[in-house]
């Protein structure tokens, strides 16, 4: 059985492979990791190896821990992965975004991709039919956009996400709710019509935390899949590990 982490910049999830099956999953605050991960860890004891993607921030002693747990396989941009890297600055693509792209890689062969990842930010990603990736975007997720209205104003509220009853807004909460929830939906099915016309056959994924929310009000054609992120992982400890065999 394989251990896949993600530590992301609000969560950190946990889920145990069989294959490319989640037996498990869990989803914790970095504060009190310790605790949690040691006891998420007592009920897989066949877990043999182990991949980490890191985005945030955890102390030495989670890290220590985390390493010790099994054979840990943690990824950077080094890491051996199925298909080419075209971005202009490879060593800056966020590790996030690569594991995206090869749960894209390994689930959707010889398809045209495009991945959006509705978390803390919200990135879009381009994979092509030949295992390509040569970018996409990136823009403020649906809770940076509620805090920048609060932080850098003088009298805005600080909302909790809703759906719109309008697009509307007969009050100031109403209005907010109206330029940021239909702003995003807007931005997304805006760039997914961009690369429609661009490319053909597109294949488009919602994941992160946001996905459910956003994908009740989208038009476009989306698969919605939150556990994209820990499946890319997931493929690149096997892809790994089946190279290691190899060799």
């Amino acid at each position: 059985m394989n251990l896949i982490i993600d530590v992301g910049n609000s969560f950190v999830k946990l889920a145990v492979f069989e294959l490319d099956r989640i037996l498990d999953k869990k989803i914790m605050n970095a504060e009190n990791f310790l605790e949690n991960f040691k006891k998420f860890i007592e009920k897989h004891e066949t877990i043999a190896k182990g991949i980490m993607s890191s985005v945030g921030n955890l102390t030495q002693a989670d890290l220590l821990c985390i390493k010790k747990s099994c054979d840990m396989l943690v990824l950077n941009q080094d890491t051996p992965v199925p298909f080419s890297n075209l971005y202009a600055t490879p060593k800056s693509l966020g590790i996030d975004r690569i594991a995206l792209v090869c749960a894209a890689v390994h689930h959707y062969k010889n398809k045209n991709v495009l991945i959006i990842d509705a978390g803390t930010c919200i990135t879009y990603d381009f994979v092509t039919s030949e295992a390509e990736y040569f970018g996409g975007g990136i823009s403020p997720g649906l809770y940076l956009r509620y805090k920048a209205l609060n932080n850098y104003t003088a009298k805005l509220p600080l909302l909790s996400p809703e759906v719109p009853k309008g697009v509307v807004g007969d009050s100031t909460k109403a209005s907010i709710h109206s330029g940021v929830v239909f702003g995003i939906l807007n931005e997304i099915e805006g760039n997914v019509l961009r690369y429609q016309d661009k490319y053909e056959d597109l294949t488009i994924i919602l994941t992160g935390g946001d996905s459910e929310f956003l994908s009740k009000q989208l038009k476009s054609t989306i698969f919605v899949n939150s556990n994209f992120l820990l499946e890319g992982l997931n493929s690149i400890l096997q892809y790994n590990l089946s190279g290691q065999l190899k060799n």
